[in-house]
């Protein structure tokens, strides 16, 4: 009868023990999950700096000293590089606070993802532009009067741009324009102006170059336009945006010139004579879309790379063509094409993990259905990340699980509804973010890319939005500090951390 007894009393014991280390196990899961370290002063500081920073233009200047031989001609193997800049850098803000600037940047931001969801949406279901807003010879704003480059942020004018500078025509006159990979046409400011904008730079004027050429309406590029007309024999041009800027002017060719790297001849480019929006200190659009009209296939670039710097950042970093340098530990991701429309650059996502733990979500639910809705696209044009409605919630609510020991801060503000207090802190210790990709690989995003201050007095908030359409946006405010490598050749997107 003792040995029983003893049996039972061994399987109490064993139980026990298993049933303390399990509690314990779980404790220890829920109590300490992968955290990473967000400097609240260094960022408080930067909300100062980018409104008290003085543009120093001479700074920036990137013309050749006279000892430097002219840039050789381009040929599709060799690398550019540009620098890139922050708009900051050279144009003043306007803005007198820092929440404000903040409130202009997510306004226009939501205006750019609106228009892109539109576009989209116009291919997906077979919508001509055109047949929205024509524009012929009656009905036409247009009036008849591995290269690398620096870029910069253009957040002090409520944009999320970043600006890269190169030089158009012969003899080059150099200019900032918007690096923007959701855009296909390049395009610049031209005398003589019906109506143009506030840019750093004088307007350029056609007659001064010796290798600007008007493309006639039987042009090949012309017919590549979305939007086009015929005048006297002159293939015109109008590029609408959603934030409702606009271009309307005659396309032409020149040649464009990165820094002392290279020059390409004969680049099909907007030459607009009327442009209104919100365009203000850039001299126009440096398109690295996917589309037959941008700089990337117009050059046939087999990869280009840029890392963004910090969008309150007086520094600057580089966009290079042509130059993959992709590392073992890097971060890779299949780079995917819609068959509908060949503007954006789809990239491979999985789903996120907060504090180490991957979040639950729908296995599907970033995949390209097969009308061409959906998916996930990467944009340097647009800010804050743009989730799938039930992503965004299943991310944020993890989010939140792991945040009950931080102060809450305002309910919402603008488009994020989860923000923080942390007006008595210097640093503080948040759950690590990861995107996960399809292969299996992951990138850790800083702290700071995804709690961003909206004010000055210390309050962050979770940088990431919801949105009803059923595309989602890798914006750069999550890409900042990442060197981003679009392998065009090899179908890959590289992201790799510390690398500007």
């Amino acid at each position: 009868m003792a040995f029983p007894r003893l049996l039972s009393l061994l399987t109490t014991v064993i139980l026990s023990l298993f049933l303390t280390t399990t509690d314990a196990s779980s404790r220890s899961l829920s109590t300490s999950p992968k955290t990473t370290v967000l400097d609240v002063v260094s960022s408080l500081q930067q909300t100062q700096t980018i409104l008290s920073l003085v543009p120093t233009r001479s700074s920036l200047t990137t013309t050749k000293p006279e000892s430097i031989s002219d840039p050789v001609f381009f040929n599709s193997s060799s690398p550019l590089s540009l620098e890139l800049h922050s708009r900051d850098t050279f144009v003043a803000s306007q803005h007198k606070d820092y929440k404000s600037l903040v409130l202009s940047r997510l306004e226009r931001d939501s205006s750019r993802v609106a228009g892109i969801a539109a576009k989209i949406r116009f291919a997906v279901e077979g919508i001509d532009r055109s047949d929205l807003k024509p524009v012929n010879n009656e009905d036409t704003r247009f009036q008849p009067e591995a290269l690398t480059t620096p870029v910069v942020s253009g957040a002090s004018q409520g944009s999320g741009e970043y600006f890269s500078r190169i030089g158009v025509g012969t003899p080059a006159k150099e200019m900032y324009l918007v690096l923007d990979t959701g855009s296909d046409v390049n395009w610049i400011q031209c005398e003589p102006c019906s109506d143009c904008y506030q840019q750093s730079d004088p307007v350029f004027n056609p007659t001064s170059s010796s290798t600007y050429k008007s493309l006639t309406c039987s042009a090949p590029h012309c017919s590549l336009l979305e939007t086009s007309a015929c005048r006297s024999n002159k293939c015109l041009y109008q590029v609408s945006y959603g934030d409702g800027s606009f271009t309307v002017g005659e396309l032409a060719t020149d040649t464009v010139t990165f820094g002392n790297s290279g020059k390409i001849n004969d680049v099909a480019l907007g030459c607009g004579h009327d442009n209104e929006g919100l365009f203000t200190g850039a001299a126009g659009i440096l398109g690295l879309g996917g589309g037959a009209l941008s700089i990337t296939n117009q050059m046939k670039a087999t990869s280009f790379s840029y890392c963004l710097v910090d969008r309150d950042s007086g520094k600057s970093s580089s966009l290079d063509f042509n130059s993959v340098q992709l590392g073992s530990g890097d971060a890779t991701a299949p780079l995917l094409r819609n068959q509908k429309i060949d503007t954006f650059y789809y990239v491979g996502l999985n789903g996120f993990s907060v504090g180490g733990q991957k979040v639950i979500m729908p296995d599907a639910i970033f995949d390209v259905d097969a009308s061409g809705s959906g998916g996930v696209i990467l944009d340097c044009g647009t800010a804050v990340t743009r989730l799938q409605t039930q992503a965004y919630n299943s991310l944020r609510d993890a989010f939140l699980k792991l945040t009950t020991n931080l102060k809450k801060g305002t309910s919402s503000i603008s488009l994020f509804d989860t923000c923080y207090d942390f007006s008595s802190l210097s640093t503080v210790k948040v759950p690590t973010v990861a995107f996960h990709f399809t292969g299996g690989k992951s990138l850790d995003l800083p702290a700071k890319n995804y709690l961003i201050p909206v004010d000055d007095n210390g309050t962050f908030c979770f940088a990431f939005a919801p949105t009803s359409s059923s595309l989602s946006i890798i914006g750069n405010v999550q890409q900042q500090g990442t060197r981003i490598t679009y392998d065009l050749a090899n179908k890959i997107i590289g992201l790799s951390g510390n690398k500007c």
